[in-house]
């Protein structure tokens, strides 16, 4: 992709950086930043962006710099959609596209950590890629090939003997088991969906009804469950007195004042340490290869 190409181009733009008071660090290579120290250069890299004029070498530089600094966003975004079964430098490719875009929407003034607004927008590009992509149901990929020859082998017999073709016709061209032409069968039905508006006939009392009504509602709170299973490991090596303080505020709903009275210490203390916990729990999610 054109877009991700142009990620890799910066070290033409070395030369150009400035040498004035407001000079940013010249990095080598943005790709080997860690997540935490990404987050603080990027704060400075988007106070540069802002002044400087579009299209010029130091505009490039910073923008790409952005880009490459943040892809951990993207290879944990990525990570979240590994089951589907496509090819993970694909995914990661598209998710690159919303990092792209989230980096030149981003806003300074907002007070809002880049973090927080750019996985949106990674995590919308991906699923618009399997929206866009993938069949209606998950088909395994050598079911999906066999779908294409099926229709090949079908339309060539149809035409050679003037009819629709039996299975067993079908199994000795494309030199398959029967059993195996009708899983391909099968398989050919998960490639197109019926519209969730597509009218069902109902009882006599109810009378017509549309296919969306007699689905059930999502569940908000399924979302959550891969996001608890990648906080447990990193809890449970928080020490004693921090998973009592995650447990009273996010479990039991205390408020900081009850929770200081409990710990002993000042309101104003439990609030720097809930905050340096998240912070802590924070990074660690957004470590590469924690899912």
């Amino acid at each position: 992709m054109a877009a991700v190409t142009a990620v890799q181009a910066t070290a033409t733009a070395q030369d150009a950086v400035t040498t004035d008071e407001a000079a940013l660090p010249l990095i080598e290579d943005p790709s080997r930043v860690s997540p935490k120290d990404a987050r603080q250069l990027s704060r400075q890299f988007f106070d540069r962006l802002v002044v400087l004029e579009e299209g010029t070498h130091e505009f490039q530089y910073v923008r790409n710099t952005l880009i490459e600094m943040n892809l951990s966003l993207v290879r944990y975004a990525a990570s979240r959609f590994r089951a589907r079964g496509d090819s993970m430098e694909d995914v990661v490719q598209v998710g690159t596209i919303g990092l792209i875009k989230a980096i030149d929407r981003f806003e300074v003034s907002r007070e809002v950590e880049f973090t927080t607004f750019a996985v949106p927008y990674i995590v919308g590009e991906i699923k618009r890629f399997f929206r866009d992509t993938s069949w209606a149901v998950h088909v395994p990929r050598r079911l999906q090939e066999a779908r294409t020859e099926l229709a090949k082998a079908t339309e060539e017999l149809s035409s050679r003997l003037g009819r629709m073709p039996t299975t067993r016709e079908l199994s000795e061209l494309m030199s398959l088991s029967e059993e195996e032409v009708i899983e391909a069968r099968k398989a050919s039905n998960g490639y197109q969906s019926a519209s969730l508006d597509a009218a069902v006939t109902g009882d006599a009392e109810n009378g017509e009804s549309v296919l969306a009504d007699l689905l059930g509602e999502e569940d908000p709170s399924l979302e959550l469950v891969e996001d608890f299973h990648s906080l447990a490991p990193l809890i449970a090596g928080l020490d004693d007195r921090e998973r009592r303080i995650i447990h009273l505020r996010f479990v039991e709903e205390r408020t900081q004042a009850q929770i200081a009275e409990q710990i002993g210490v000042s309101q104003m203390h439990v609030s720097r340490l809930i905050s340096r916990i998240l912070k802590q729990l924070r990074a660690g999610l957004l470590e590469p290869g924690v899912a």
